[in-house]
């Protein structure tokens, strides 16, 4: 089968891992691929906007199957192209993909089919979001409605966060056209779990969970970023607790869409709030998360490939997928400055060494290759805000953890940045 995956990062580079690990793969090529992803992918230089461009690659070199990382291609409307044009392709259609696409579009679905989740209301004027404020007790979360690279969403505990918020999304427009509607809704209190399945339109199969550190420093503290670690499994998600988030929050949006003809195939990913009063739900995304994935897929021992197909021939019901029982911890290393401004062109130190390690895996994220004129090896370069996902297996989540840290402190560049305390809910349950 010769395969085509769409996108650059981290997650994808854990995505090609795995799919080039496929007996059913003769040939991958990734768009536009990296230079880390290279050592897995054939690298093809087309972006991920260009649909045109990626699905004429795809008829000239006979690919037999496309999966899609990023959310943009499918906001923009990929699948629906590559299947106009009789080509196989992995992920929701772009109307199903405003799942992702408009918080509002989720917030709708949600409210449609039952799926508990945050009070909240929306507005397209900023006089009238400002006004309701005002009568509106703290803390609110403030959201932009369309993409904003996880970046678009702000907890405020006090009104002026939420003025300063709503004037920076709405009149600022510091995210263009992402601000032309914003919801305020309640802030839940409880702990965040990450929740992905495979569907195939009407019967879905459940991913590990995992929990993802979305702040950029310590103790969860500092901006949002697109994510600074993960961990599979999350302990806050007992074997109750993931069969209700299941039932109550997954299900019902996958047959909901369905009793309207709307047959959701690709991955759902929800976000949940575990509260006092049971899980809620906080988004949906329509693609393997990021840095989820990167936790998530080492543990998988099934073929993900042949996983892929059963979600696009409509044949997930009774499928099983098989796990390592070991737990996997992720942690992102960052240019310093990220998610503001950072610089590129550090040298990074150490990988060969890492490389060599037992049950731990470097999925690259934002690095380009240099040239080395002495040392043996290949030289990278930082070329990103998010620079590499460091990965380890362990059979407690203690011993993931070490192992983890233990090769990152191997990796060395300027300025680099990670969190300190990545699975630390899950040690504070060991």
């Amino acid at each position: 089968m010769r395969i085509l995956l769409i996108g650059a990062g981290g997650r994808e580079h854990a995505i090609a891992w795995k799919i080039a690990q496929s007996p059913q793969c003769e040939k991958l090529y990734c768009a536009p691929g990296s230079d880390g992803i290279s050592s897995v992918a054939e690298a093809v230089n087309i972006q991920v906007g260009d649909i045109d461009g990626l699905a004429a690659f795809a008829k000239d070199k006979n690919i037999n199957l496309t999966v899609v990382g990023p959310e943009i291609p499918l906001v923009n409307g990929i699948v629906d192209e590559f299947e106009k044009r009789g080509m196989t392709v992995f992920g929701p259609t772009r109307e199903l993909a405003n799942l992702e696409g408009s918080k509002v579009f989720a917030k709708e679905v949600m409210k449609r089919f039952g799926v508990p989740t945050a009070d909240f209301k929306v507005f397209t004027s900023y006089d009238d979001a400002m006004r309701y404020l005002d009568t509106r007790p703290m803390p609110v979360v403030v959201k932009a409605d369309g993409l904003c690279a996880g970046k678009g969403v702000v907890v405020c505990k006090l009104v002026e966060e939420a003025r300063d918020a709503v004037t920076k999304m709405m009149r600022d427009r510091i995210f263009g056209t992402a601000g032309d509607r914003v919801i305020i809704e309640e802030c839940l209190e409880g702990e965040e779990a990450s929740i992905l399945v495979l569907s195939d339109g009407k019967h879905i199969v459940p991913l590990a969970s995992s929990q993802d550190h979305k702040r950029a420093f310590d103790n969860d503290r500092g901006p949002n970023t697109g994510g600074m670690g993960a961990y599979s499994p999350a302990p806050v998600v007992n074997d109750e607790l993931f069969n209700k988030i299941l039932d109550e929050i997954i299900n019902p949006v996958i047959q909901g869409l369905a009793r309207e003809n709307k047959f959701y195939k690709g991955v759902l990913y929800a976000g949940v709030m575990v509260t006092n009063s049971g899980p809620k739900a906080l988004e949906f995304n329509v693609r393997f998360g990021d840095p989820e994935t990167q936790a998530i897929l080492p543990r998988l021992k099934s073929d993900l490939v042949e996983a892929i197909i059963h979600s696009i021939n409509g044949k997930l019901e009774g499928y099983t997928m098989s796990w390592d029982k070991r737990p996997c911890v992720c942690v992102v290393m960052a240019s310093g400055g990220y998610p503001g401004s950072y610089e590129n062109g550090m040298e990074i130190r150490g990988l060969d060494e890492v490389e060599r390690m037992r049950d731990v895996v470097v999925f690259h994220a934002g690095t380009k290759a240099g040239r080395r004129s002495t040392d043996a090896g290949r030289l990278f370069i930082t070329n990103g805000g998010r620079v590499l996902n460091v990965t380890a297996l362990g059979d407690n989540i203690k011993q993931a953890v070490d192992t983890c840290y233990n090769a990152l402190s191997k990796i060395r560049f300027d300025r680099m940045h990670y969190r300190k305390d990545i699975a630390h809910r899950a040690l504070s349950r060991v």
